[in-house]
């Protein structure tokens, strides 16, 4: 390797080109370059690997960053936020907080790309207390009033279910720009406080903020979620009428999912046809999963046709096929929809429900018994069980999306992922104390129903946050309306 001027790379040299296969996502020619720092005898200089280490972890290349990483002898603030902030983005939230720890243990201070990337994990975790200490940390640090900071802490604090110490934060903080007013704006929408969501926008406007394409995209998702058709509606038209912005797919897609819970399929359908840009994948799907909510099947079939065409290795969309067709006792359409998958290698997301317990993450998916207080969470699962139909719950067999005999699929209902943590944190946690859950997928209908009586017999508030809202369920209800 040798330059077009006949110079040779050294130590400085290396640092600079794989930054800049870190910023293009260049992971080959990164690969390269790391070959090349290793035969000109640079492959133990601290600087090449703190490069490196960003690289492979910005080019999604986490587990060979963290092999470059081990093997370090010294390593600097550099190198310890590049794995944190790499494992933070790919999605391995529990090894971020891990590493945060072994970095502040080995002595090394975290930065503010360090301190965001332990709230981005604690936010997807649901882990509100873990998230508390680093808020904590932030003010002993000096990070508290540091604006990107404070929109991760809203962030955190929503995604654990406290809205009322995200809208705190967002109140103290006296450097707002439009990024942490579309926060707080998506918080009430994604807990389905629409009207809070609507009138903080109107106080933005008010106070001479100018929304932009992601702030449009959090009210017409708040207007979605509550059903407000008429005022979504007023908003998309006063994109282009009143500022100027030409709806983006994003704007179009939170349109069709609202038009399609609605129950106007055609008129969404419409939209889309007529739209100037050409829809993508996530338009089309907001079209089936209206489908999904309305039992649409020849609708479902022909959307499901566009959207394999875009992507036909997305495990979700053929599993929302799927359910359309389980729920239409069509066994023999799912058998193919299954096969379907595996000949094309689009794998089904596994389920799983998360809940905080003495700052630990407890993890369950269906029917799972890894938990050491299994036995006590089961029995208890049976003893609402029975509470449940006391009260008339007939369990919803429908979401079983099997051909099984009906009372196995009773019991399979009541060991979802959901309910499990339910009962884990009923057994965990004093009397009244407010029970969170995190749902990487979308609650499904008997779950739905259950917690609403759980929360009614335990006497207990239970927030769990699925893949597109929260549910706070109270005294029997949910916050919802049963509207989601």
């Amino acid at each position: 390797m040798v330059t077009r001027k006949g110079l040779l790379p050294d130590k400085y040299t290396f640092p600079f080109a794989l930054n800049s296969c870190a910023a293009l996502c260049e992971l080959r020619i990164g690969k390269l370059v790391h070959q090349h720092s290793v035969c000109f005898g640079c492959g133990s200089d601290l600087f090449v690997n703190a490069a490196l280490v960003d690289m492979y972890a910005k080019c999604g290349e986490v587990e060979t960053a963290r092999l470059v990483f081990d093997e370090m002898p010294v390593r600097d603030l550099v190198s310890w936020t590049s794995m944190i902030s790499g494992y933070a983005h790919s999605g391995y939230n529990g090894e971020t907080l891990e590493f945060f720890d072994m970095m502040r243990e080995s002595g090394v201070s975290p930065n503010r790309v360090g301190l965001l990337s332990g709230l981005l994990a604690c936010g997807n975790l649901g882990a509100l207390r873990k998230g508390e200490w680093f808020h904590g940390h932030a003010i002993r640090t000096g990070f508290e009033h540091d604006i990107l900071v404070t929109t991760a802490l809203i962030d955190t604090y929503t995604k654990c279910g406290n809205l009322a110490s995200a809208r705190r934060k967002f109140d103290e903080s006296e450097g707002k720009d439009v990024v942490c007013w579309s926060s707080m704006i998506a918080s009430y929408g994604t807990h389905g406080d629409v009207r809070e969501a609507l009138g903080l926008f109107d106080k933005m406007v008010g106070l001479g903020w100018r929304p932009n394409h992601v702030t449009f995209t959090c009210v017409l998702s708040a207007c979605s979620h509550a059903g407000l058709l008429d005022e979504g509606k007023m908003y998309f038209e006063m994109m282009t009428k009143e500022f100027g912005l030409e709806p983006r797919l994003n704007n179009y897609a939170c349109m069709v999912d609202l038009l399609g819970r609605s129950g106007r399929l055609s008129e969404a359908q419409r939209l889309i046809e007529e739209m100037p840009l050409k829809p993508d994948v996530g338009v089309w799907g907001s079209l089936l999963g209206a489908c999904r909510i309305h039992g649409d099947l020849d609708l479902a079939e022909k959307i499901a046709d566009r959207v394999f065409e875009l992507d036909p290795f997305h495990g979700g969309y053929h599993v929302l096929l799927s359910n359309i067709y389980a729920a239409k006792s069509r066994w023999h359409e799912v058998e193919k929809i299954r096969k379907m998958m595996i000949g094309r290698g689009a794998n089904k997301t596994p389920g799983f429900s998360l809940v905080e317990f003495n700052s630990a993450v407890h993890k369950f998916g269906v029917g799972d018994r890894s938990n050491p207080r299994s036995d006590e969470i089961y029995s208890k699962l049976e003893e609402l069980g029975v509470a449940m139909k006391r009260l008339g719950h007939i369990p919803s067999t429908d979401f079983v999306l099997h051909d099984i005999e009906e009372e196995a699929k009773e019991e399979a209902l009541l060991f979802h992922s959901e309910k499990l943590a339910v009962a884990f944190g009923l057994i965990s946690t004093r009397p009244g104390t407010t029970i969170r859950v995190t749902k990487n997928l979308r609650i499904c209908g008997d779950c739905h129903n259950a917690i609403k009586l759980i929360s009614k017999i335990e006497e207990r508030t239970i927030i769990v946050r699925d893949m597109h809202r929260f549910h706070h369920f109270k005294g029997g209800e949910c916050s919802c309306r049963d509207y989601w």
